[in-house]
């Protein structure tokens, strides 16, 4: 029996090794919770902007192009305070785990999400000066999801039900254009919060109790 138990363990090690290699594990659940907030208080932002245009500004010759520039700023704020959060718990949880941050695996997964989401870019900023703002929050919401799709073969292969998640709102926005903003907080917000607390919950809560 001992020597049964020290075979599965080898291959154990083995097994995790081999996947440490392949696939960059190190993403933390923290990085979807603190994600989430970020887009739920960047949305309510927006959304407190919007309202206050209309009331305020739009029937007395309100900017039209001030209220879009403050509604980019406020998605650019997110974005960089959710790419910060990410980068620190992914460090965080690296250190734990004593495995580098930069690889193969974090070099593939990496460029795997990049080209959708720059493609992704692309699309938005074109609908954006066709005056398309109803394409906007979708097609974020749908090229976001197809990174994650792409990127989930390099890392928890539970990113890809995130990535269908944003898939499906997306869709859905597509064919209810006056909700793009609830639809981008449901994906951004919820959905990332949703999926943190679940991998947190899975990989990361023994870590964080000292437990194996």
């Amino acid at each position: 029996m001992d020597q049964d138990q020290q075979g599965l363990e080898a291959l154990k090690d083995i097994r995790n090794m081999m996947e440490r290699s392949s696939r960059f594990i190190s993403l933390s659940g923290w990085s979807g919770i603190a994600a989430g907030i970020w887009a739920l208080a960047g949305a309510a932002a927006g959304y407190y902007r919007i309202r206050t245009y209309y009331r305020d500004e739009y029937g007395q010759g309100g900017d039209h192009q001030a209220l879009l520039r403050d509604l980019v700023l406020i998605a650019t704020v997110v974005l960089l305070a959710a790419l910060v959060s990410a980068v620190l718990f992914t460090l965080r949880r690296s250190r734990k785990q004593g495995v580098p941050v930069w690889g193969v695996a974090s070099r593939r997964l990496i460029w795997n999400t990049a080209l959708p989401l720059g493609v992704g870019g692309l699309f938005v900023i074109r609908m954006m000066q066709l005056v398309q703002y109803e394409l906007v929050a979708p097609g974020c919401l749908i090229f976001y999801g197809l990174a994650l799709v792409n990127g989930s073969k390099y890392t928890l292969g539970e990113i890809r039900y995130l990535g269908y998640s944003m898939l499906a709102l997306g869709i859905f926005n597509l064919w209810s254009p006056g909700y793009g903003l609830f639809f981008w907080a449901a994906g951004f917000g919820v959905c990332h919060i949703i999926y943190g607390v679940a991998m947190w919950m899975k990989y990361e809560r023994s870590e964080e109790a000292g437990q194996p």
